[in-house]
């Protein structure tokens, strides 16, 4: 029964990842349709963002009322509506609108099911629970190239993707007793534990006095440019390939859909390559991948080396973000550590909502061949506050 719940929580997980790629394989296709400008692409990004910033910020209010399989129920069953709304837009206005409810679901799924795992499960689970968001973004370029191939159209490719959220809306609402008893079990469990004194209150610290301390703002900029980073690619990937390259949309689609292959197949390395090398070797190891897989992009190479490259890319992306998050009590402290994760979040979330938007705006007055270099600048400078943080510690340790 454990082994079957929690299979449930990783196709949850996968729904989450499913609709997260299909804006930016599919906009070279929307675009013309709709006759808007390139960078309009960017402003539907920010909007999903956005909602997926307000969602997650309100998660723990709403889960503690309603529970974790309610909310994540009602959540995908938004971005179900939301997909579904777009694939019969008959005007570009409906794409910005229903990214309100697309951005507001993706963020309550996100928080609920992190919070879940991490709740109720070993760390282990966690690392799997994100390879399976890559899986689900893997497969939504996909079933997008496929259609694309054969009707030439993206809608019918968006009424898939809905169509699958529908179908694990309808397997969450058939588990809801599921989620009820694991949480009845945890509060059984946590009521017999021993009782120890209890701890002195945490003084909670606000933000300038986060920022304040030593090294943070390394740590911050490097978790920002890494999601600029990964986001860009997913967003303006497709559009670099068809207009740069010379690839059709259907082939477009399946290229960026092998960059998350290969995040996702790197996530799954990853969390055997740990027991060997430790969170500062896999961040490196991450940042130096990425930027060989950017400078192969550039160099004027066949197509296939271009594939290589983005492949190479995502396999650098995989450790990154789950690490820095690892070492963070590490870094700055276990008494630091909880307040420190939810600005590095915060970080996080500023990056990919801003950085592949403002790519996109100077890509659409000058040419989207900019893509590699202005990564490929993203990657080094994160690489060098990187390696200037570790450094640092390694002197504090002296």
């Amino acid at each position: 029964m454990a082994l079957f719940f929690l299979i449930i929580i990783y196709i949850a997980f996968i729904s989450l990842g499913l609709p997260d790629t299909l804006l930016g394989t599919s906009w070279p296709v929307i675009q013309p349709e709709f006759g808007v400008a390139t960078e309009s692409a960017g402003s539907i990004f920010m909007i999903i963002a956005g909602g997926t910033i307000i969602s997650s910020l309100f998660s723990s209010r709403v889960i503690r009322k309603f529970g974790t399989g309610k909310v994540t129920f009602v959540s995908i069953l938004l971005t179900a509506g939301a997909l579904f709304g777009n694939s019969l837009a008959p005007e570009f206005f409906w794409l910005p609108l229903l990214s309100i409810p697309l951005g507001l679901g993706a963020g309550a799924i996100d928080a609920g099911l992190n919070e879940f795992v991490a709740e109720h499960y070993e760390s282990r689970h966690m690392s799997w629970l994100h390879s399976f968001w890559g899986l689900g973004a893997m497969t939504g370029p996909i079933i997008l190239s496929a259609i694309l191939s054969e009707e030439g159209n993206w809608r019918s490719g968006y009424r898939v993707v809905s169509l699958i959220q529908f179908g694990v809306a309808g397997l969450v609402f058939l588990t809801l007793p599921m989620w009820k008893r694991v949480a009845a079990r945890e509060a059984v469990m946590k009521e017999a534990a021993p009782q120890t004194e209890p701890e002195a209150p945490h003084k909670q610290k606000s933000i300038l006095a986060l920022l304040k301390i030593k090294n943070i703002h390394a740590v911050l900029i490097s978790f920002m440019l890494y999601c600029g980073i990964e986001q860009s690619m997913i967003l303006w990937g497709a559009t670099y390939l068809i207009q740069t390259r010379g690839i059709d949309a259907a082939q477009a689609a399946f290229w960026v859909s092998l960059f998350l292959g290969g995040l996702t197949l790197g996530r799954i390395l990853s969390g055997f390559a740990t027991f060997k090398l430790n969170n500062t070797r896999m961040i490196r190891l991450g940042q130096i991948l990425i930027v060989i897989g950017l400078m192969i992009m550039l160099l004027p190479l066949p197509n296939g080396f271009t594939l290589a490259g983005i492949i190479i890319c995502g396999l650098g992306c995989a450790p990154i973000y789950p690490c820095i998050l690892h070492e963070t009590p590490v870094r700055f402290g276990k008494e630091n550590a909880q307040e420190i994760m939810g600005l590095q979040m915060a970080c996080a979330y500023i990056g990919s909502t801003f950085l592949p938007p403002l790519l996109g705006l100077v890509g659409s007055h000058t040419s989207m061949a900019i893509l590699p270099s202005v990564l490929l600048l993203y990657a080094t400078v994160m690489l060098f506050f990187s390696e200037q943080l570790n450094r640092r510690l390694q002197q504090q340790d002296r």
